[in-house]
């Protein structure tokens, strides 16, 4: 019972950091007008928190091999905490953007480090399930970033609102402090020898690199629709009410909730059959966007919401790369190849979130209120070389590493 308070513990303070990450997912518009700049600039925002985010995984893996989940934690509680506080009182933006940073910092501390809880508290036989669980539940981060702070945002304005989200972080800290447990035993007796070379041996084996593609082509286009372009594609060119739309986000990570335990049980079931599955959400997440993208005029609510209900898969899609990690590293390298596995996603997501706000400004006439749906439509469509990259990288690994586990299993036979 105890596993799972810590687990729990751990749990809220990554849905928190998936709050704070998810913030500005709403609060676009209402930042373009505060700031005074055009989607390019406003786009820095989220690259800024994502370029600190997959810069910090590798450093923050091994930080966490030596302090622990805890401190780890705390302190990126606790960055988060000073990034919302400068967010809510900027009015430039440089100040927002060092903001962003603050916050993507702190975030890069959280989810693997939530993940070592789950290694050190739980059996093996029940991570992947547990790992699944962790991922898509702690979106309900995103889920209470989405309606509750449209509300506040027209409501209660732009400072009262982030000092608000700096509230619920600093709850979050106190919490993790006074009740979380790295592991159930001292340290000296639970933790495996390090390895000084773990991290270079965990990149070498192509198992690694085949979780880090996996996590790179299944979670950008569902990611960047959720932290940043996703409302105003829906309400500025698809023309949807704020509501309607803010509704569609939820829906994403309502879907992904609901969807992160089976997959989870495939993948615990069919682990041989694991890139198959990356290979079918990549084909049906590039579908969706073709029926939306190639749609004369704007597209029906039906077709939008089938779309959102197609993304709600690639958050459960890209933790399959963490499985991959855990599958090929020994425990006392999983820590270096997790993060190496998590740089993926988020930095497909910056290169799309970067070009999408370039083709939009570009394409966006000066004096012109806010970007056709034209110009959405060309910029969205950047996501098809990602894929195409994406889905040759995970081809190729999946190759080298199913001939890495034959020669292996030859080793073994004629040792």
């Amino acid at each position: 019972m105890r596993r799972y308070l810590m687990w729990s513990v751990g749990l809220l303070a990554y849905i928190v950091a998936v709050f704070h990450r998810s913030s500005l997912g709403v609060a676009g518009v209402e930042a373009a007008q505060r700031l005074g700049v055009g989607t390019a600039l406003l786009s820095m925002l989220s690259v800024a928190q994502l370029a600190v985010y997959a810069g910090m995984q590798i450093p923050v893996g091994v930080l966490l091999d030596r302090f622990g989940s805890r401190r780890l934690l705390a302190a990126g509680g606790a960055l988060m905490l000073a990034g919302q506080l400068v967010f809510a009182f900027a009015g430039d933006i440089g100040t927002a953007i060092a903001a962003r940073v603050l916050i993507g910092i702190g975030d890069a501390m959280t989810f693997i480090s939530v993940l070592r809880i789950v290694a050190m508290w739980f059996p093996p036989r029940r991570n992947p399930l547990m790992v699944q669980l962790t991922g898509m539940v702690g979106q309900l981060g995103a889920l209470s970033s989405a309606v509750p702070l449209v509300l506040l945002l027209h409501h209660a304005g732009w400072t009262a609102t982030f000092l608000g989200a700096a509230g619920l972080g600093a709850a979050a800290v106190l919490l993790v402090v006074t009740a979380l447990r790295d592991q159930p035993v001292r340290a000296e007796e639970r933790e495996a020898p390090r390895r000084e070379l773990g991290l270079k041996h965990s990149w070498e084996h192509p198992g690694t690199r085949l979780g880090l593609w996996t996590h790179f082509v299944t979670g950008f286009s569902g990611s960047v629709f959720a932290l940043l372009w996703g409302y105003p594609f829906l309400t500025q060119g698809e023309g949807l009410d704020p509501g309607v739309a803010a509704l569609l986000l939820s829906l994403l990570t309502v879907g992904g909730i609901v969807l992160g335990p089976v997959v989870g049980h495939f993948c615990g079931r069919l682990p041989y059959h694991r890139s198959t599955l990356v290979l079918a959400i990549v084909g049906s997440s590039a579908l969706a966007w073709t029926a939306v993208l190639v749609w004369p005029g704007r597209a029906p609510l039906w077709l939008l919401t089938v779309l959102v209900l197609v993304l709600t898969i690639n958050g459960p899609g890209s933790m399959i790369g963490f499985d991959y990690a855990r599958s090929f590293n020994p425990a006392d390298r999983i820590g270096g190849a997790t993060g190496i596995v998590n740089v993926g996603s988020f930095a497909a997501s910056i290169v799309l979130i970067v070009a999408i706000g370039v083709l939009l400004d570009v394409q966006t006439a000066p004096g012109a209120e806010h970007p056709s749906l034209g110009a959405f439509r060309w910029a969205f469509a950047v996501q098809y070389l990602l894929w195409t990259v994406g889905a040759v990288q995970v081809y190729r690994y999946r190759r080298t590493t199913r001939r890495r586990i034959a020669a292996e299993d030859v080793a073994l036979a004629t040792a």
